[in-house]
């Protein structure tokens, strides 16, 4: 039992870890054999490798395996591991050191993985068409307790399949921007060569448009791609779907698509739900066209999933296409994204951290 002051030692960063321990007298090798044994193979809830040497096994003694230990490690309790009828689609529910739950998915195409986690439990951001924000918000997710996500579902890969994650997308539970230092020290550790190794190159952060942090990772150089949930092509439009809409309008926001391409010069994903009558009519495709005219984007366009807090429906087939036609005749990338996991409510838009209503909707 650790006390509640104890912190977790994967909310370190790396030089944090050295110096913690260059504090307590030790020799700053040690910080990388820890650092290992953390974010490597090991199951951080078994005792720590019996090769360490006797400097950093007494020291774990004291602050991680003592009763009065100052600090413990992030390895969430799976409460549920629901499979999708697609064969290729599992969603985690995972309870936290508080009690509190968020929902992992982990996603399998021709032999390659990957992991959508959450940032956040609940979501303040209220999109009316997605089951997280209509929950709320409750609070931020540490350093450690995204990184725990993404070890998780290394721990199933190397089990079930001997292979390891290969992209990251940062679209579960929660707006990232909002939790905007947490997630960043989280995937500089997730990234870390020393440790899960995950490129940055396939590592995406999913926004509703959050325009001050959307500057910041420009001026800050991020080197994750960019993904921006738009929804609408007019402040009417998007407002009706996305309320934080309201506080930045659709000029600042383009506006700050611009600076990121031209600071960053990485090509900005496009995040569409094709919602029936409210946002695919060729009228709307055009206006899209023209909205984004210079900015270097890929465009995903993705079919409503059902939740049951709102009541709009997906595009139909045959307007989806006309739709997708219109933005690649105006010379853009258009793909439309696969719907995967909606029989277990783990697709775009579906994640929930209330089990009891998962569990009937799944068996429904």
């Amino acid at each position: 039992m650790t006390t509640g002051l104890a912190g977790s030692l994967h909310d370190l960063s790396f030089a944090e870890m050295q110096q913690r321990l260059a504090a307590d007298g030790l020799n700053q090798v040690h910080a990388r054999s820890l650092w290992r044994a953390l974010h490597g193979h090991a199951d951080p809830l078994q005792p720590m490798p019996a090769s360490f040497l006797g400097p950093l096994q007494r020291w774990l003694e004291k602050h991680l395996y003592a009763n009065d230990a100052d600090f413990f490690v992030d390895v969430p309790e799976t409460v549920s591991e629901t499979h999708s009828s697609d064969g290729m689609t599992r969603k985690y529910l995972l309870r936290l050191r508080d009690g509190r739950t968020v929902e992992t998915v982990l996603m399998g195409y021709d032999g390659r993985f990957t992991a959508c986690v959450s940032t956040q439990v609940g979501c303040a951001m209220g999109c009316v068409f997605c089951a997280t924000g209509q929950m709320g918000f409750t609070r931020h997710l540490r350093p450690g307790e995204i990184i725990a996500q993404v070890l998780h579902v290394q721990r199933v890969l190397r089990s079930d399949h001997q292979t390891r994650l290969r992209n990251l997308v940062l679209m579960g539970m929660g707006e990232p921007l909002h939790n905007y230092d947490a997630v960043m020290k989280a995937l500089a550790t997730i990234a870390d060569v020393r440790g899960p190794s995950l490129s940055k190159n396939r590592i995406t952060i999913s926004t509703v448009g959050l325009v001050p942090a959307i500057r910041r990772m420009a001026d800050e150089g991020c080197p994750y791609n960019l993904a921006l949930s738009l929804h609408g092509a007019d402040d009417a439009q998007r407002q009706a779907l996305i309320p934080v809409g309201k506080k930045w309008d659709m000029a600042e926001l383009i506006e700050a698509c611009r600076h990121y391409d031209r600071t960053i010069g990485k090509r900005i994903f496009i995040e569409w739900t094709m919602i029936a009558g409210q946002n695919d009519s060729p009228e709307i495709a055009r206006q899209l066209a023209e909205l984004l005219r210079g900015i270097n984007v890929h465009i995903n366009l993705i079919p409503l999933n059902p939740t049951a807090g709102f009541a709009g429906s997906a595009t139909a087939h045959k307007a989806g296409l006309v739709f997708q036609r219109i933005l690649r005749d105006a010379g853009y990338p258009v793909t439309f994204r696969q719907r995967r996991g909606i029989d277990v409510a783990a697709g775009c838009g579906q994640l929930k951290s209330d089990h009891s209503a998962r569990t009937s909707a799944a068996s429904s």
